[in-house]
């Protein structure tokens, strides 16, 4: 017995000094599956702008998945649907945390994602939203990051080129939501502030697809420029000016960047501020050939949103760390600066970018001019 002992402890000695020259390696550490989770509006009146988002997360993860992964690591997104429902967010938000483990999860729509907030403070878990652009998303939590501008942002740009256009008196047609009413507010103050009068006002609810009797209203004041904070509806909105043959012009945010509404004739003349994210031809390509669809801004922006998730994930690996929803959330300040689609830099958890003034005429929607948001 002691004699195989010390055959054993003889073999034990010439692996570790095998080793130590380098002419054995220890086994490299087993590449795992990380997983991520997304809750977004995958049905309901939001689910044309959450099938985008999803696709854009999807498409990026499967093209580095392709390749191997990160590091080797394939990344996993779990999918669950909220229906644009804060109620509905907060129960799929701990479904993936308590029992999926998710690190950090990619959100949208404003009141969900406010509705997650205090949740993802108290479990340390990162929200990435690349869609909604609520003002109180700036402060709701230390763990949610805003890769775009606060309608607030938006709303200051398009107040003073309206005024520079000589529109002076403007009607305000919002949603009777988190981002609307947010975005009817900012107006309120930006468009006075900036020279501007604002003669009435009128709620629609999230999802209405008759707009006549609140444009009727407004019409009547005759404002030189309709302001519209809504984001869903925006085809037959588009249809319904068209129809009474309005005579002001009407202004926007992001939201009003709909591929259906910018296609059709109706919304000719329509201007609206825009977050500037362009896809190269290429990946343009590669995405409409997977999934029959262009890849709109929203594809494009949570596409962005991934890519930031996958150097984040990179560092940690390589500085081999935990993936975990405090190490994701140090990590991506310490980086700070992106260059995916878009420059992005995060002097706090919203991203600075660049915006611009778009109009649209003939199918298409062509920046007028660019300018950047602190």
């Amino acid at each position: 017995m002691r004699q195989v002992q010390g055959v054993r402890r003889a073999l034990a000695a010439v692996v570790a000094g095998m080793v130590l020259a380098g002419m054995v390696r220890p086994a490299a550490a087993v590449a795992e599956t990380i997983r991520l989770g997304a809750i977004l509006p995958l049905t309901g009146p939001g689910a044309v702008v959450g099938t985008q988002e999803m696709r854009g997360i999807q498409f990026a993860f499967d093209a580095v998945n392709a390749k191997g992964g990160v590091q080797g690591n394939k990344i996993d997104v779990v999918f669950e649907d909220n229906q644009a429902k804060p109620d509905v967010s907060v129960l799929s938000f701990n479904k993936l945390v308590d029992l999926q483990k998710v690190p950090m999860i990619f959100t949208g729509y404003s009141g969900p994602s406010l509705a997650m907030a205090p949740l993802a403070t108290r479990k340390k878990i990162l929200l990435i939203n690349a869609g909604a652009q609520s003002d109180k998303l700036r402060n709701a939590s230390p763990y949610l990051v805003n890769t775009l501008p606060s309608t607030g942002d938006e709303v200051a740009v398009m107040s003073k080129y309206l005024i520079q256009q000589g529109k002076k008196t403007a009607a305000v047609l919002f949603e009777n939501d988190a981002a609307g009413i947010g975005g009817r507010d900012d107006f309120l103050d930006l468009f006075p502030k900036a020279g501007g009068t604002v003669l009435a006002q009128e709620a629609v609810q999230f999802g209405q697809t008759d707009y006549r009797p609140a444009l009727l209203k407004l019409s009547a004041a005759k404002p030189d420029v309709l302001y519209v904070v809504i984001t869903a509806g925006m085809v037959p909105l588009v249809q319904q000016l068209k129809q009474m043959n309005a005579g002001f012009l009407v202004a926007g945010t992001t939201f009003m960047a709909d591929p259906a509404a910018i296609a059709d004739p109706a919304s000719n003349g329509i201007i609206h501020t825009q977050v500037q994210i362009d896809a190269p031809p290429d990946l343009s390509t590669a995405f409409k050939a997977k999934y029959g669809d262009d890849m709109d801004f929203f594809a494009r922006q949570y596409y962005n949103a991934a890519q930031i998730m996958v150097t984040v994930i990179d560092k940690l690996l390589t500085e081999k760390k935990p993936i975990t929803g405090e190490n994701l959330h140090d990590t991506l300040f310490a980086i700070r600066s992106f260059q995916g689609l878009i420059p992005m830099e995060f002097k706090s958890n919203t991203a600075t970018v660049p915006i611009g003034i778009n109009k649209m005429e003939n199918g298409k929607d062509v920046t007028l001019l660019k300018v950047t948001a602190e």
